[in-house]
Parts: C-alpha cells; sequence; structure tokens
C-alpha cells in the first residue's frame, strides 16, 4: 500500500490510509513502532519489546504460583 510523507515543521510524517488503520486495529492517538528487518522497515502496532515483558510475566508466575493461588482467595 502506498503511504505519503509530508513535512510538519522539522519533521516528516505517514500518513496511514483508514483501510490500513482499521486493518492494523489502530485509531487517533496510537503508537506504532517500526523495527528494522534485512529489507527495509516494517511498521506495526506490535510492541516488540512487549513480548519479553509477558516471558517475564510468565516466568515469574509460574514461579510464584501457589502464592499467586493463595493471595487471589
Amino acid at each position: 500500500m502506498l503511504l505519503n510523507v509530508k513535512k510538519r515543521g522539522n519533521s516528516l510524517s505517514v500518513i496511514v490510509p483508514k483501510e490500513m488503520a482499521a486493518n492494523m486495529q489502530v485509531e487517533d492517538g496510537d503508537k506504532l513502532f517500526a523495527t528494522k528487518t534485512p529489507s527495509g522497515y516494517e511498521i506495526s502496532a506490535y510492541d516488540p519489546n512487549f513480548e519479553k515483558k509477558m516471558e517475564a510475566a510468565r516466568r515469574g508466575m509460574k514461579k510464584y504460583r501457589n502464592a499467586l493461588i493463595e493471595l487471589a482467595k
């Protein structure tokens, strides 16, 4: 899909077409992430650091499973 680049002050902005925004499930004010890939950059609504944080949370929940069960009572 073709994206247009516009100058905004000292920065450049990319216009995301309505169809693409709907497909990505992003709305005004949401954040997009640019990840460098071998072929350029990938723009997505997926936070690459979120998976790392969730994996750490899963390890903690597994390690302290019994304590969390007791706290939930």
